[in-house]
């Protein structure tokens, strides 16, 4: 019977207790990769390309500009606008398909070299991207082309 009570007298304190709740610290710091977001473009490296192809003839017919928003890319019709985003620093800019590359097979892109400054693998020359093609809708034509060069005859 002093069981009985005792396992009672348990029971009721456990039921009347504050109930305790995990909670996430408060400053939890980067996500591990595992946990960002899933890529819905293409994956793979970036390289850059800077002054030795300064005001050189693009696929696209107009002067290559180092500080221009520009990428090359081996399929993506010239003139798309894709999101290249660094999943190293997640860093992401938008830029203009104007010429046809990279040269290198490994590659996926190569950007200009303000696009590398942007995205902040500069240094390294190479980064893991994800290229997404933006639809025309989406983003005003202004916003990715500037001031043209002009085309070299």
């Amino acid at each position: 019977m002093r069981k009985l009570v005792l396992g009672c007298a348990v029971a009721g304190l456990m039921a009347l207790s504050p109930k305790s709740e995990a909670r996430l610290p408060a400053f939890l710091g980067p996500l591990p990769p595992v946990f960002q977001a899933i890529p819905k473009g293409e994956v793979g490296l970036a390289s850059w390309y800077g002054s030795e192809r300064q005001g050189k003839a693009t696929a696209s017919g107009e002067s290559f500009d180092v500080n221009g928003p520009t990428a090359a890319h081996r399929t993506l019709p010239l003139g798309s606008t894709v999101r290249v985003t660094n999943l190293t620093n997640l860093k992401s800019t938008l830029l203009r398909i104007n010429d046809r590359g990279p040269g290198m097979e490994d590659r996926l892109i190569d950007v200009s070299w303000a696009a590398a400054k942007q995205l902040g693998f500069l240094n390294t020359g190479l980064a893991l991207v994800e290229v997404e093609v933006i639809p025309f809708s989406k983003v005003g034509h202004q916003a990715i082309t500037g001031p043209r060069s002009p085309k070299l005859n």
